[in-house]
């Protein structure tokens, strides 16, 4: 299958060249790209295999030197092949393929590094940039050479070891390659594990043994040998031995190693940030020492040398190193206390502060606060204000975006919070000059500098289209495109998006993301997307097929009290229902609902309160809150902190308030329900098992309710993924559910109904 890309050098900008990636390339090629193009030209609306089409890109790093930089290319219809059932085997990575690009900054030229997909885990260039490394997630994980200079590339051997899947990779200055490996028997003994939770012929799992058995088989994942490799002999010299491994940092002569290691005693039901870690490091040969007994509720970054580290307690921030740990306070609360080994402590009601970055100088560190982001010295803790916010709730937010290599310019975004008003800064440490680059309503994504801070490479998307990669100077940023990322829709009418405003039932200011169809319209058959909370108008597939049909979709945002979510729903998406007839937007005869996994959830609480809509849908979403706390498949404690204390904010476990629990589980109130409803699931879904959402289709066909329940037997969490089919499936279901209750006088086209599946 043929890729194209518009790409546009910098030398020439008014001339757009067309850049083909595939398996063989041939005179028939361009061909086909005409006729895509032509009829793509022609077309009215999107279509599933449109969606399988669309492309997105991303930027890489530079090289050391600046002129090269790498640019990822993924195609949504190549990611497709996920094998839900593999779910939890550490040894197994879902597929997400991906082409490389090197592009030459200076020119815009191009140079293919792989022109078939494969699915690529982390890149590093060499300190000369002589050199890529790549290491790959395929299903057997591999690492990959690039020589810049001969313009090959080389599978590296690595003497019998195996390339952890999720490995980092970091060259030293004497050109060695640090990694992580796994031991010899690792893979037999995940598997192992697996194949016996999942096949059995007997699988036992014991109250009393300190980790449930998902939970010890997903710590394996961490445990894995750092080496250093020397690429010419492909020698390994182990740097860390065997650990439960997080993460790790090396200096750039390779001889100071840290590195986080895991030391949970038991599965963890507080979830997330109480997890227990400690921070080793050795130097050259030496024993491990101890840096941290605890990291405990502590954010630390360390400097690119390797050895100087700042971190965050109880709203201060602090400085020390691995040759000197006696921590140094920069900035924070008068009254708070460190304790490197110990507990942590109380903080007051004075400004604090939050580690947002450390610059590779070593030189500064950017903290955030409620005023704003800030810029500090090390050398005396001098502050300085890089972007104020004045009022916390409703003010801009400001995101430390990049580093220059150099560490003499940093890179700020800014967005508002009220408005799609967003920002690019530039700070030149140098100078101590602010700029701000740019500032208008399009989107800014992972902008990154150059080494030497003269340039800016940014993925920039608007009205809802994919993110198309620019460069830009950094002194005046007139930014030149460089790679369009779907040049196929660029003669096509393509729906538009708009921020709303609204007031939900209490009062409360929200917003949401409208996106309306070509040439806009009024009283149109409206659909609602939900979650928790949109801003952004980010590149949405399934709203943009919608939208082309002629709906307009709305993704309203809400706000939650802990124990009362279902309220949430009410108040939010009615309000902006409400907003939009108000706007004369929708009919308030033809609304529709749909939403995954959490959304999901809250389209069946939503319509169990509520007839104003005529259709809904769920995908993958729980109805029943009390077989989904105690039925965790492969998830290990991941529903019980969904119910108590993230997602679903129910605030206690079900025997403490089994009544809440009751009153959050659609499923009992399904008598209740009067919209007509799609059930979408899939088989091998561990997340919310498809068992769960079916005892609404049982439910409801039990009650005589118009029901549907579609369940894709291999498929997982979400869209279907197995294969093209099942993706336009599903996508031609969608569409000929709402066009039935909210376009009732619409034809599917003939061509369209013979794509399902039966």
């Amino acid at each position: 299958m043929t890729v194209s890309l518009s790409v546009r050098p910098l030398r020439t900008a008014a001339t757009r060249v067309t850049l083909a990636l595939a398996a063989a390339a041939g005179p028939s090629m361009l061909l086909a790209q005409g006729a895509v193009a032509s009829a793509s030209a022609s077309a009215t609306a999107l279509t599933p295999a449109d969606l399988l089409d669309v492309r997105t890109v991303s930027a890489g790093d530079y090289s050391p030197d600046g002129k090269w930089l790498v640019v990822r290319i993924a195609r949504r219809g190549d990611g497709l092949g996920f094998v839900a059932a593999r779910d939890g085997d550490p040894s197994y990575t879902r597929p997400a393929p991906a082409r490389l690009l090197l592009l030459n900054t200076a020119t815009g030229d191009t140079t293919a590094i792989l022109s078939t997909p494969r699915t690529i885990g982390t890149l590093a260039w060499s300190p000369q940039s002589e050199r890529l490394a790549i290491a790959t997630r395929d299903t057997i994980p591999q690492l990959l050479i690039w020589h810049v200079a001969t313009r090959t590339l080389r599978t590296q051997s690595l003497a019998g070891a195996r390339l952890a899947e999720n490995s980092d990779l970091s060259w030293t200055d004497d050109g060695r390659l640090l990694m992580a490996v796994r031991e010899r028997p690792w893979l037999n003994e995940v598997r192992a594990r697996f194949d016996s939770l999942v096949g059995g012929p007997i699988s036992v799992q014991v109250g009393t043994e300190p980790f449930l058995a998902w939970d010890m088989l997903r710590r394996l994942g961490n445990r894995a040998i750092v080496v250093a490799l020397t690429p010419s002999s492909a020698r390994l010299d182990t740097l860390i031995p065997a650990a439960q491994i997080t993460s790790w940092n090396a200096s750039p002569n390779g001889q100071r190693i840290s590195w986080r290691e895991d030391r949970n005693a038991k599965t963890n039901y507080d979830g997330g940030p109480s997890n227990e870690s400690r921070l080793l490091t050795r130097l050259g040969r030496d024993s491990a020492r101890v840096v941290f007994a605890s990291l405990r509720g502590v954010t630390l970054m360390q400097a690119a040398d390797g050895d100087r580290y700042a971190f965050a307690r109880d709203g201060a921030i602090y400085l020390a190193s691995l040759t000197d740990t006696t921590p140094r306070k920069l900035i924070g609360p008068a009254t708070s206390r460190v304790r490197v080994r110990g507990d942590s402590a109380r903080g007051n009601d004075e400004e604090r502060f939050a580690l947002a970055g450390f610059s590779p100088s070593g030189e500064h560190v950017v903290a955030s606060s409620r005023t704003g982001l800030h810029l500090i010295a090390v050398t005396d803790g001098a502050r300085r204000p890089i972007g104020a916010v004045t009022d916390s709730i409703r003010g801009p937010r400001f995101t430390l975006a990049d580093w220059s290599r150099d560490g003499r310019s940093l890179l700020v975004s800014m967005s508002s919070r009220t408005t799609w008003n967003r920002a690019l800064i530039r700070v030149n440490l140098a100078t101590n000059r602010i700029d701000t680059l740019v500032r208008d309503g399009r989107l800014y994504g992972a902008p990154k500098l150059s080494p030497d801070g003269a340039r800016v490479a940014v993925m920039i998307g608007e009205n809802g289209r994919p993110a198309d990669l620019w460069l830009g100077d950094a002194a005046t940023f007139v930014p030149k495109r460089l790679v369009e990322s779907n040049p196929q829709f660029a003669a096509r009418a393509l729906p538009t998006t708009q921020l709303v405003e609204y007031l939900d039932a209490d009062g409360r200011a929200q917003f949401g993301v409208l996106t309306m169809p070509a040439g806009g319209g009024r009283a149109l058959p409206t659909v609602f997307s939900v979650y928790e909370d949109f801003f952004d108008d980010g590149f949405d597939a399934t709203t943009m097929l919608l939208a082309s049909r002629g709906y307009a979709v709305m993704k309203p945002s809400v706000t939650f009290e802990t124990g009362y979510p279902g309220e949430a729903w009410l108040k939010g998406v009615t309000a902006s229902a409400n907003k939009l007839i108000e706007m004369g937007v929708a009919d308030s005869s033809k609304l529709g609902v749909h939403g995954t996994s959490y959304g999901g959830y809250a389209t069946n609480l939503l319509i169990t309160q509520t007839n104003r809509f005529k259709a809904a849908i769920n995908i993958s979403g729980k109805v029943d809150l009390v077989s989904f706390y105690t039925d965790s498949p492969r998830l290990g404690v991941r529903n019980v902190n969904a119910a108590e204390k993230t997602q679903d904010r129910i605030g206690a476990t079900m025997w403490e308030q089994p009544q809440k629990y009751v009153q959050h589980s659609a499923v009992m109130f399904a008598d209740r329900i009067k919209t007509p409803l799609l059930l979408v699931t899939g088989g091998e879904d561990h997340n919310v098992p498809a068992i769960n959402t079916r005892e609404m289709y049982f439910a409801l066909r039990r009650l005589g309710k118009p029901v549907e329940w579609v369940n894709y037997t291999n498929g997982g969490h979400g869209i279907p993924m197995t294969n093209a089919n099942e993706f336009t499936d599903w996508h031609h279901r969608l569409l000929g559910w709402y066009d039935r209750y909210l376009k009732p006088t619409t034809t599917v086209p003939a061509s369209e109904q013979q794509s399902l599946l039966r």
